[in-house]
């Protein structure tokens, strides 16, 4: 189970390093406004460390849920929580078309580089991955030392992911579709989440 947990959880964070949503943003307004790769890096770090501050902090109140859930249920652990990732597998497959694009606008009036920073943190902040936090539900039934290992995983992963792909891009030294990439990323997450309940059906 604990391996399923993983490898599940790592492939979502890394898919969440990558969508451009998360740091194209802050890539196209460095450009504009000409910040220094050193800049971009930190400004990225910043709304990235937002990011996973807000998922972690619901996932810590679910991880709570699933605990009192696998006190309470008997099969929770095997048998209902692996349910739980499977529909929302299926609800992601499903809602894939409708993947929605991140935005700032500044409007006519030029923002200045504190206010253009602090607008990204709070957007982040306020847009957590819902995605990974069926996971700390998963992991909540099986203890904290398992959800403490999520919450530093997917940290490592998103920021450091984040991170990395802004300096490449920024060089032009890494290049992908990412519209395509993006488009796609419902597809993945949720025959991510499907993969990992079907197996945690039959990995106790």
């Amino acid at each position: 189970m604990m391996i399923t947990l993983i490898t599940g959880s790592l492939i979502l964070s890394i898919l969440h390093a990558l969508i451009p949503n998360h740091w194209l943003p802050v890539l196209a307004i460095s450009k504009k406004e000409n910040w220094t790769i050193q800049e971009t890096t930190v400004v990225t770090f910043a709304s990235g460390l937002s990011h996973v501050v807000s998922t972690v902090l619901i996932g810590i109140l679910l991880a709570f849920l699933g605990i009192e859930l696998s006190e309470r249920i008997e099969h929770f652990a095997h048998l209902i929580a692996p349910i739980v990732l499977v529909v929302l597998g299926v609800f992601y497959i499903y809602q894939h078309h409708r993947h929605r694009h991140f935005h700032l606008h500044g409007g006519d009036k030029p923002l200045s580089k504190r206010k253009i920073v602090l607008s990204l943190v709070i957007a982040m902040f306020f847009s957590p991955c819902f995605e990974i936090e069926a996971y700390f539900l998963m992991a909540g039934a099986h203890g904290w030392n398992q959800v403490a290992f999520l919450v530093i995983l997917y940290t490592v992963v998103t920021i450091g992911g984040m991170v990395m792909w802004i300096r490449l891009t920024y060089r032009g030294l890494f290049k992908l579709n990412w519209h395509a990439l993006e488009h796609n990323a419902g597809i993945i997450t949720g025959a991510t989440l499907i993969t990992t309940g079907v197996a945690s059906f039959f990995i106790h």
